[in-house]
């Protein structure tokens, strides 16, 4: 964090850092979203040093007011911003001012006072059954080298398959899906949840074949998926790989890895699958998280009976 010029005055730099700290260490907060609220309390810090005259301190910011958020919401979104994005950095600030509430710095009144941008509802988008068999194929990856394209093929089940996010398919350790008999995963996802998920026959045959195919010696003290050195698997080549497939197989560009978790909560569904098992399966807290994929199939159908009733 320090990389960047921060616009305050020492004391609320060093309050801001100790809020940082405290949302990866003690909320157990996911580094993308540690990320993502600090790179939006920067840029209200850098709103505040125009509109208060100078960098700010935690005196000038002790008593905002829900006009001077307005303000900043306002630059946002004039700057291109959407409501999802005003959404998350109103909720970064929020989350400062109470951390300063709560040391007695602050009056966080006014930031509670502000009703958040209203979201646009989508739906999230899942690939037919169909496509995602063809892109988790180990026939239709298109790297050349076959460890590779072994490799590939093994994640992208496992999204699939598993309901995984990237993040944890890709922090698998050497020592889990060694046997065949190992067919389920312990995943600890956001938030620290811990889930059991079950891993399908065609995953473990997978990542069987990846294991043999590999030309690196897989420690079960470190990571399962290597890149092509060996370090580590970016998750930004796997994103790139999808993007190639997307490219070939004539997908949309929604067609993400993260859609094959989409597709797996989906697919579960239209199956009959019941919402509380997909909200363990998928490590949701919240079921109302997991009822947006109600809508998915609700709008699936819907589609299928004006394709094909005849009075449609």
């Amino acid at each position: 964090m320090q990389e960047f010029l921060i616009p305050a005055k020492p004391d609320l730099q060093a309050a801001r850092e100790s809020w940082l700290k405290m949302l990866a260490r003690e909320r157990r907060l996911s580094p993308e979203t540690v990320e993502a609220y600090e790179r939006d309390t920067r840029q209200f810090l850098h709103f505040l040093t125009g509109h208060c005259g100078g960098s700010p301190g935690i005196s000038d910011i002790a008593n905002l007011r829900p006009a001077d958020l307005r303000g900043f919401l306002a630059a946002r979104r004039n700057a291109g911003a959407g409501a999802r994005t005003l959404g998350r950095g109103l909720a970064g600030i929020r989350s400062l001012l109470r951390f300063l509430e709560r040391r007695g710095l602050v009056n966080a009144a006014g930031a509670a006072a502000l009703r958040a941008p209203r979201q646009p509802k989508s739906l999230p988008k899942p690939l037919t059954a169909s496509d995602a068999i063809n892109v988790v194929s180990v026939e239709g990856q298109l790297a050349e080298e076959p460890w590779i394209a072994a490799r590939n093929a093994a994640v992208l089940t496992l999204l699939y398959g598993s309901g995984l996010r990237i993040s944890e398919a890709l922090g698998l350790s050497g020592a889990e899906l060694a046997l065949p008999s190992d067919t389920v995963l312990r995943i600890t996802g956001k938030g620290g949840k811990t889930r059991l998920v079950p891993v399908l026959p065609v995953a473990l045959r997978a990542i069987a074949e990846y294991r043999r195919l590999c030309p690196f010696d897989i420690d079960p003290k470190g990571l399962l998926f290597r890149g092509a050195r060996g370090g580590p698997l970016n998750p930004a080549i796997v994103q790139r790989d999808m993007a190639k497939l997307r490219s070939a197989l004539n997908l949309p560009d929604t067609a993400t890895p993260h859609a094959l978790r989409h597709s797996f909560a989906t697919h579960l569904l239209g199956r009959g699958g019941d919402l509380r098992t997909i909200q363990e399966l998928l490590g949701h807290a919240s079921l109302s998280t997991t009822q947006v994929y109600t809508g998915v199939d609700t709008a699936r159908l819907l589609e299928i009976y004006e394709a094909s009733h005849p009075r449609a």
